[in-house]
């Protein structure tokens, strides 16, 4: 099947598939010139409900979606789940963008890199924590030399709930949230690092925190461990230290150490705060020994302040479209949204090993694709079988009888119908 690209001058006519997370795309497009035509959901009455408000036509059948009249595709569907949907829209000649993460399996990943080099077509990893506005202000302030080159840096993404939150978030015994090792959502915490410093990670090792008994939270159904610690190699020899992801203490917070100084968002106070730190003798003539202060967006700010996630999903939507009219490859292309699947893949198999470190594959190079193109290892589970690993330090953790009463009850509140 191939579809003709129709892009109009600016016009880009764009489809979303899953009409949950998806609706963020969806209800942006119209702000950088993208008109929304098509939406894919196999939640029927939410997807029926998303096409009335937004008078689009609806697909529950993602091969007669990407039949529609149409430039581009925005995965939004489930977290493990884009790499297959994403190579088959970019053999049928599409761009597209997709959520985090990249791939599922390091096999994924290969075919994903080979699809998007065959199609000559944009591909645009939608992560959104690099595009806060402190996080565009340390990236500035690092290319302007202002800390010098990096030496350490630390990313933390961690976002905890109780068992009802956790549940709402998580319809169904097979959930991908109830069965996501603590490693794979790293690029929260590690894109925003990468994008400030243009740093690549080679080499991880991480160990994961199990869940304790002490714990009060008890009634989700989720089986992974709740905390992982992952280290980072990066490819000028720097380190990297991520942490999440459930623990107590929500956070958000990025901490940059360079050969002249230091810049961190801060963890308390006026909300997206950044400080600047420097030795009395990196100072140069202007310079202050300390300062802090709340940056704003350099560009498009009105627009990024209307949208979620501290204006990310402003510029992701923004970010594909400039790629598409301008046939420019963006950013966070194929490579760098594959680097941090296989930074929370790999840091998975270091956490099962007690900390082994293990290689972050170059998937440009065909010779290290060829290495992994048959390694399907996967906690999740319609890939279970033998040799395939289990979501937690632990083993599987299957719930409680009472943990899955109670996960249903709040599953039948939403109006859930699955398992």
């Amino acid at each position: 099947m191939a579809v003709t690209q129709k892009t109009d001058g600016n016009r880009i006519r764009v489809g979303v598939v899953g009409v949950g997370r998806g609706m963020s795309f969806a209800n942006g497009a119209p702000f950088v010139g993208m008109e929304l035509v098509a939406l894919c959901d196999t939640w029927e009455a939410k997807l029926h409900e998303a096409g009335k408000k937004l008078d689009v036509t609806t697909y529950t059948d993602y091969e007669q979606f990407l039949s529609h009249d149409m430039d581009a595709v925005v995965l939004a569907n489930y977290f493990h789940q884009h790499a297959p949907f994403a190579v088959k829209a970019l053999e049928t000649g599409l761009n597209v963008m997709t959520e985090t993460m990249a791939c599922g399996t390091p096999a994924e990943g290969v075919a994903l890199a080979r699809a998007v080099d065959k199609s000559g077509k944009i591909f645009l990893f939608a992560e959104n924590y690099p595009y806060f506005a402190y996080n565009q202000e340390m990236r500035r302030l690092y290319q302007n030399n202002e800390v010098g080159e990096l030496q350490y840096a630390e990313g933390e993404y961690n976002h905890p709930f109780d068992s009802q939150g956790y549940n709402r978030l998580s319809p169904g015994l097979n959930h991908w949230r109830n069965w996501i090792p603590s490693t794979y959502y790293c690029s929260h915490a590690l894109a925003p690092i990468m994008f400030i410093t243009d740093t690549h990670p080679v080499n991880v090792n991480a160990l994961s925190i199990p869940r304790s008994e002490s714990d009060t939270e008890k009634l989700s159904v989720q089986r992974g461990d709740p905390g992982g610690i992952i280290l980072c190699r990066m490819d000028n020899g720097s380190v990297v230290r991520i942490m999440g992801l459930k623990m107590r203490g929500h956070g958000v917070w990025y901490r940059i150490h360079g050969t002249r100084g230091l810049m961190e968002n801060l963890r308390s106070g006026t909300p997206g705060s950044l400080r600047v730190q420097h030795e009395p003798w990196d100072l140069r003539e202007g310079d202050e020994g300390e300062k802090i202060y709340v940056p704003d967006f350099s560009h498009h700010a009105e627009e990024a302040r209307q949208a979620g996630h501290g204006g990310g999903d402003f510029f992701t939507n923004y970010h594909f479209a400039e790629a598409i009219r301008k046939n420019e490859t963006p950013y966070f292309d194929v490579y760098r949204g594959l680097e941090m699947a296989m930074v929370g893949i790999q840091a998975w198999r270091s956490c099962l090993g007690n900390g082994t470190p293990f290689e972050i594959p170059d998937f440009r190079r065909e010779s290290v694709r060829k290495a992994y193109e048959n390694d399907n290892w996967s906690p999740w589970p319609e890939h279970e079988g033998p040799g395939q690993p289990p979501p937690s330090i632990n083993g599987f953790n299957p719930p409680s009888e009472d943990a899955i009463a109670y996960a249903r009850e709040v599953w039948d509140e939403m109006g859930y119908e699955g398992e």
